[in-house]
């Protein structure tokens, strides 16, 4: 479970980092953090606190919830 939910932030993270036109380097230097610690959360292999996230959303102007957003990707027809 927790593996999935860490999966999850991080595919959301990714998603909207990408949304935002930014490189994870660049959301890096927004937070202060290094660009290894993004790449590494963007992979599901961090455990983000609550504050890391909250730092996230404000680097991304994007809320909290969105990182828990379940939606599956798509399959094309």
């Amino acid at each position: 479970m927790s593996n999935d939910v860490r999966r999850l932030v991080g595919r959301n993270v990714k998603r909207l980092r990408i949304a935002a036109g930014i490189s994870q380097a660049e959301l890096a230097e927004r937070m202060g953090i290094d660009r290894a610690y993004v790449s590494g959360l963007e992979l599901g292999q961090r455990n983000p606190t609550i504050v890391t996230l909250w730092h996230i959303g404000q680097a991304l102007g994007v809320k909290l919830r969105s990182f828990f957003d379940d939606e599956k990707p798509r399959k094309r027809a």
